[in-house]
């Protein structure tokens, strides 16, 4: 079987398995790009059950060498051909697993990116779009991925009860998110007030399309960067990074910060455990 053939199998497994569009998209891409670095270095299209285990390794170093792709993203790609080359063997078109025999990637372990409370307070002023900076808050507030705000629906937001649902966000998994008591006051007001006549279901619209784009947030995120004079490059995922590390910072347990958060493991949440030099001053002081 050609891996381009074996590729597609994989695709509608990952589908039927109702994986997210964006992991199936993503892992798609990788295995594209493998096919072609093969194609290229044979001058031919590859069989699946010919690929060996240098022909990875090479490929990593490709990656690396000729594409500059950075550790994290290198490590992604060898994540693919672990999933993809499991799957094969599991089906029975390989006779052994060849990815078991290559060394991974090693990522740095290097601290995220997040903003102090005050920080966060002198963002939101800077930001001079009434609408874009409720986002803003609502993403530091609730830890939102920004795909996972945008499209929040009217139905979604419940203010009664003070929850927002998020449905099927990243894994496709469902969550419930608690709107916090200095939260909920800024989006009655929205709703009650400030929203724009509209036929559109998402809770942030806008009068002419009816949504808000990422792109749109970050362009208004980097416009109040620019005016506090700041040299960080700030993004919409960086709020979901500060509300992490305040919760953590506020001795908030990791597992409800996993939840709060939809990681699907205790792993992914434990970057945010990273501590500020005054943190660890007042530590050693206290011996």
């Amino acid at each position: 079987m050609r891996l381009v053939e074996a590729t597609n199998h994989f695709i509608k497994h990952l589908s039927a398995a109702e994986r997210s569009q964006q992991t199936i998209s993503g892992y798609g891409q990788d295995l594209r790009k493998f096919n072609h670095f093969l194609t290229q270095q044979y001058n031919c299209q590859p069989y699946l059950d010919e690929i060996m285990a240098v022909d990875i390794e090479n490929y990593l170093v490709w990656l690396k060498e000729v594409r500059n792709n950075a550790p994290a993203s290198r490590s992604r790609n060898f994540h693919t051909l672990r999933s993809f080359f499991a799957y094969a063997y599991r089906k029975e078109w390989v006779q052994r697993d060849v990815s078991l025999s290559v060394e991974g990637v090693k990522v740095p372990q290097t601290e995220r990116t997040h903003l102090s409370e005050v920080e966060i307070k002198q963002l939101l002023k800077a930001i001079d779009h009434p609408l874009i900076r409720l986002i803003v808050e609502t993403m530091y507030r609730t830890g939102l991925r920004i795909s996972e705000c945008l499209n929040l629906t009217l139905d979604t937001v419940d203010l009664d009860n003070k929850v927002i649902k998020v449905v099927a966000g990243k894994g496709n998994k469902d969550r419930l998110v608690p709107i916090s008591l200095t939260l909920l006051p800024m989006l009655q007001r929205y709703v009650t007030q400030e929203r724009v006549y509209t036929a559109s279901p998402l809770f942030f619209a806008t009068k002419k399309t009816g949504k808000v784009s990422p792109v749109y947030v970050n362009h208004h995120l980097s416009k109040a960067t620019k005016a506090l004079g700041w040299k960080k490059h700030v993004t919409a995922h960086i709020l979901r990074h500060s509300f992490a590390s305040q919760l953590v910072k506020k001795d908030v347990n990791l597992v409800q910060i996993q939840k709060l958060l939809g990681h699907s493991s205790l792993k992914v949440t434990s970057v945010y455990t990273h501590s500020n030099i005054e943190q660890l001053t007042e530590a050693v002081n206290e011996l």
